[in-house]
């Protein structure tokens, strides 16, 4: 019974799949935040261990990025890995951790993707943020969609960052302090800002079931549309995918109003 309906499905869902696609509207997001949840449920809902989840989480992304370049989309982040995930044992963190590395090497090897690595990567491994670098140089000139890899990523920490940055920049002008408090406002701010330069994400997809945004893009996302996907990240399809693109182009977006 169960190949049967896998069958059925195989059958059934490209065709539905492409009848999504036809019938999007236009109003489609520039830019698509992704929260990769659910790897570890994944694998024990499986019986596998948790770097299994890690490695089957890793290649969904591809197909992703496929499916955002199928509809145009500009820009995309992709959560990873968060600074509190850096408190996990050793033992499970270390072969994550070069699970991502493999994964971000995959991408750039492909040269399809410009890939710019976001986070507080002063708290990772040095070869973990070597390899992230390597990666983003590799892809610097690739005219194609920026994939934004948010590892040691959290968004209180990278506004933290922004502000340090904002003020060692104004102390070597010599700007007085005083004027400084005066002056400052929400764009300059935003000017350092790890995404700086880029849309705010217009849409932002988390797995899994879980409902809440654990501090991901925080700043950028203040305007956002939230959709939530019931399933663990491994098993995010492309009708998923289009469910959700599909959600935010018949929303009416009110932006405070």
């Amino acid at each position: 019974m169960v190949d049967w309906k896998r069958g059925v499905r195989r059958v059934l869902y490209p065709a539905y799949e492409a009848r999504m696609v036809r019938r999007l509207p236009e109003n489609l997001p520039r830019h698509v935040g992704v929260m990769l949840d659910g790897n570890r449920r994944w694998a024990k809902a499986v019986g596998r261990d948790t770097a299994h989840g890690h490695r089957a989480g890793a290649a969904n992304i591809e197909p992703l990025l496929g499916w955002c370049d199928e509809l145009g989309i500009q820009v995309v982040t992709l959560w990873l890995l968060s600074t509190d995930n850096l408190n996990r044992p050793e033992a499970e963190l270390a072969p994550l951790l070069e699970i991502i590395a493999d994964a971000v090497d995959s991408l750039a090897d492909q040269r399809r993707w410009r890939l710019h690595p976001v986070g507080a990567l002063d708290l990772l491994p040095d070869a973990t943020a070597q390899r992230l670098k390597a990666a983003a140089e590799a892809t610097r000139d690739v005219d194609g969609l920026l994939v934004n890899v948010a590892v040691g990523y959290g968004g209180r920490r990278e506004i933290a960052d922004a502000v340090r940055s904002l003020l060692a920049e104004h102390a070597e002008r010599g700007t007085p302090l005083e004027e400084l408090a005066q002056t400052i406002d929400v764009e300059h701010i935003a000017e350092h800002l790890y995404t700086k330069g880029q849309p705010d994400p217009d849409l932002v997809i988390r797995t899994s079931g879980e409902q809440r945004l654990g501090g991901f893009l925080l700043w950028q996302s203040a305007r956002s549309e939230y959709y939530f996907c019931e399933a663990y990240w491994p098993d995010f399809r492309r009708v998923d995918f289009l469910r959700a693109i599909r959600a935010y182009a018949l929303r009416e977006r009110r932006f405070g109003a």
